[in-house]
């Protein structure tokens, strides 16, 4: 018996994974699927990638790895897209080159042409629930589609073998809206790419800080969703608690609301979208994080910022809540409550001692929260979709 079962979980997938985001594009998501994608590749499984055209795709004729389509821009969202393709043509590909299970980590016009193909061919699918769009639908003008949205993202992930969430609080919540077959697959760090090693005194001095200054950094998609006005209300009261201090602001990231923002905060630093060895050392450069967004399924930037050594704060959710034990790692608030965000910034920074420890405690907590894992349990889940699929081929795939 125990041979047998070697065999079957030493045997390559054929994988397709349907995304309307992935890398070069910057975000947390397409970050996620790279990682997941080439480390399903390095695990010897074949990896079928769907996703919409992106600037400088050239025309790849005949690719059995990837599948390009047309895209259209996400509304008030520049820089995303959805990603359109026939039913019909997905249908012919894989009845030529069935995959054993999709991934489809979005839920726009790509993602469910690909649900309705693999629900017709009788193939196994796993969902998994990245973005929330229906809390962000408000904040782009869309806030009467709000209950709609819930009920089509509850009917289209319904529809897979399981729902992969990246966080508990994620799963709970999305339990209490009737979401079914949900399981916890989270998020990893490259803690030696994201390391404090890579602090570099001349961009501190180029912010004009010395060793012992103060660097409050901020690094995400800079958007009405992520609730950035708390930076300013933050910082304005840790100025004012600290008059003796030199304190910087530094945004990193970039996105519809710069224009705003830097109006709003003339005195920080905007440094624009960066990645790889520069955000690393942008990270790395700093000593406090303020991430006070509350609509995130996970937020990849606060492992990214634990992994660096720096003092967190956030507010008591999604990768925060995973991740943080408030006053050792990193300190958290109650989400939605911005006077106890601003007051756990300013403890962090009461003694130097305190500040010191948070980092050092962020830094070893990160550093076991590697990716290997992670990719292991994905396949082990996707793995699962192809034994216990039950999807009669035909079914109907309205909603």
């Amino acid at each position: 018996m125990a041979p047998a079962d070697t065999g079957v979980m030493t045997t390559a997938l054929h994988i397709t994974l349907i995304t309307e985001t992935f890398p070069p594009e910057i975000n947390g998501v397409a970050n996620t699927l790279g990682r997941l994608c080439d480390g399903l590749r390095a695990r010897g499984h074949r990896v079928e990638l769907v996703r919409p055209r992106q600037n400088g795709d050239r025309q790849m004729v005949g690719d059995d790895e990837l599948l390009l389509c047309r895209g259209w821009p996400l509304p008030g969202y520049p820089g995303l897209q959805w990603g359109q393709s026939s039913m019909h043509k997905l249908l012919r590909r894989w009845q030529h080159h069935r995959p054993d299970v999709l991934y489809i980590a979005t839920e726009g016009p790509l993602g469910l042409s690909a649900l309705r193909a693999a629900r017709r061919l009788g193939i196994a699918v796993v969902s998994g629930f990245h973005t929330n769009f229906q809390q962000y639908s408000s904040q782009y003008g869309f806030g009467l589609l709000t209950r709609l949205l819930t009920h089509y993202l509850r009917w289209f992930h319904n529809r897979s073998s399981l729902t992969l969430v990246p966080s508990v609080s994620q799963r709970m919540e999305l339990e209490r809206r009737h979401f079914e077959r949900l399981a916890l697959l989270s998020r990893g760090v490259d803690s030696q790419l994201f390391h404090p090693t890579r602090r570099l005194p001349t961009l501190r001095e180029q912010w004009g800080l010395a060793e012992r200054d103060i660097a409050v950094i901020h690094v995400g998609r800079l958007a009405p969703e992520k609730n950035l006005g708390l930076l300013k209300r933050c910082f304005d009261t840790l100025k004012a608690s600290y008059p003796q201090k030199n304190l910087k602001l530094i945004v990193i990231g970039d996105g519809p609301q710069r224009a705003a923002l830097e109006k709003e905060l003339p005195h920080a630093i905007f440094c624009g979208a960066q990645r790889g060895e520069v955000l690393a050392s942008h990270y790395a450069s700093g000593d406090v994080f303020l991430f006070p967004s509350m609509t995130e399924t996970f937020g990849n930037v606060v492992l990214e910022a634990l992994a660096s050594g720096l003092g967190v704060v956030a507010y008591d959710q999604a990768a925060a809540a995973q991740h943080i034990r408030h006053g050792y790692n990193g300190v958290l608030a109650m989400p939605g409550d911005e006077d106890a965000f601003c007051d756990a910034a300013a403890w962090l920074l009461e003694e130097r001692e305190t500040l010191r420890c948070v980092r050092l405690n962020a830094r070893q907590h990160a550093s076991r929260q590697g990716w290997p894992a992670i990719i292991e349990q994905f396949e082990g889940q996707l793995r699962g979709a192809c034994v216990g699929e039950h999807v009669v081929p035909n079914a109907p795939t309205s909603p």
